[in-house]
C-alpha cells in the first residue's frame, strides 16, 4: 500500500519545523554563551525526574550519546563552571551531576525563551502537522528508557 502524496508533504513540514526549531535553539544557546550541547546537558540535569540527581549514564540516555562522549561534555561544562560532580551518598561508585548557580541561571533564561517559542509554534502549527499525531505515537519504552534501549547505554 503506497502512502499518499499528502503524507510526504506533512512529514516534510514536520521535519522542516523541527530543524528550524533546532537551529533557533542553537542560536539562542550560543547567544547565552553556551554550546548547543551544553544547553542540552544543563536541561537534562535539571529536567531529570526522581529524587536523586542524574548520573552520567542517565545523561547519556537523554542526550543519545555514548558514555565516554557524555563524560567529555561534562568535563567541558564543569571547566566552564556550569556543573559539578558529587559522589552518591549510598553508592560511592556513582557520580551524580548538579548545576552550579551559573548553570542554573543560564538554563532558566534559555528555558523561558524556549517555552515562549514552543507556545508560538503550537499556535502556528500547520494543520498538516496535526494529521501526523497518530503516526508519532511512540512504540515501546518512552523517555530515557527508550533512549537507553536504542543506544545500549546504562544508568551508571
Amino acid at each position: 500500500m503506497a502512502l499518499p502524496d499528502e503524507a510526504y508533504t506533512r512529514l516534510l513540514a514536520l521535519r522542516t519545523g523541527l530543524r528550524l526549531f533546532e537551529r533557533w535553539s542553537a542560536q539562542q544557546a550560543e547567544a547565552a554563551g553556551l554550546t548547543p550541547a551544553q544547553h542540552q546537558l544543563l536541561l537534562a540535569i535539571r529536567g531529570h525526574p526522581g529524587p536523586e540527581p542524574p548520573t552520567v549514564g542517565d545523561l547519556a540516555g537523554y542526550l543519545l550519546l555514548r558514555h565516554h562522549s557524555t563524560v567529555e561534555l561534562v568535563d567541558r561544562a564543569e571547566a566552564a563552571g556550569l556543573v559539578y560532580r558529587e559522589r552518591d551518598g549510598s553508592d560511592h561508585r556513582l557520580v551524580r551531576l548538579h548545576l552550579t548557580d551559573e548553570g542554573a541561571r543560564r538554563l532558566e533564561a534559555l528555558s523561558a525563551l524556549h517555552l515562549e517559542e514552543l507556545d508560538r509554534l503550537v499556535r502556528d502549527l500547520p494543520a498538516a502537522w496535526r494529521g501526523l499525531a497518530p503516526v508519532l505515537r511512540p512504540r515501546g519504552p518512552v523517555g530515557p528508557q527508550r533512549a537507553k534501549a536504542e543506544t545500549g547505554t546504562s544508568s551508571q
